[in-house]
């Protein structure tokens, strides 16, 4: 029984240092908050519950067949930091004419799923301390893997959706020229970690 508890108490913690550290998803999930809403953070939120599914299976495939994945995240690296930096640019976009909350716009779920799935963090993270967490699990018994895998998801999206619920009732901020910083500032940390993430495919293929 400790045996069990320890697992869940591992996917907690972890899943709790992932959902608030500073990241890309959890930056989308403060910008769609602002910009349209708690329930559009929300979504972008539980996205993780959506994608990580393949990307756990991916990965332990590749665990289990591979003896190195350095190739498969260099160019999901540079997937992500297109898309990131993208994304950061077009927060520059954003006019002052367009204050109000737009509530109608329903694709927050597919930003985060773009997000999530193309950001290498998950990846890096089941390849190197997930995986290899849920193998030793397994030979332990079922229920530590399952509790592992759900203490993780628990807090990693929860942690989100309390952010998003925080943030929304700072709304007020979207008629002042706050909103304005905290947005681009958003839009200059997507293009930072677009960078960084460029810089570890750079590494991951060897060209660096």
């Amino acid at each position: 029984m400790l045996n069990l508890i320890e697992y869940l108490a591992m996917g907690a913690f972890l899943g709790l240092a992932a959902g608030t550290s500073p990241g890309p998803l959890l930056a989308v999930t403060i910008s769609e908050t602002l910009q349209h809403g708690k329930w559009e953070g929300i979504k972008v939120a539980v996205s993780p519950l959506i994608t990580d599914l393949p990307i756990v299976l991916a990965v332990l495939f590749v665990l289990s067949h591979l003896t190195s994945s350095d190739f498969f995240i260099g160019i999901i690296a540079f997937f992500g930091a297109s898309y990131l930096i993208y994304s950061g640019l077009e927060s520059f976009k954003i006019k002052r004419n367009s204050l109000e909350l737009n509530v109608e716009k329903k694709d927050a779920l597919k930003k985060g799923v773009i997000v999530n799935f193309s950001n290498p963090h998950p990846y890096v993270f089941w390849l190197s301390i997930g995986g290899p967490i849920i193998f030793k699990s397994l030979s332990s018994h079922i229920w530590a893997t399952i509790l592992f895998i759900a203490g993780f998801y628990l807090l990693l999206v929860g942690s989100k959706i309390i952010v998003a619920l925080i943030v929304e009732k700072s709304k007020y901020f979207i008629n002042s020229k706050y909103y304005f910083f905290i947005v681009r500032a958003l839009g200059i940390a997507q293009i930072i970690f677009g960078l960084t993430f460029i810089r570890l495919g750079l590494d991951s293929l060897d060209l660096l």
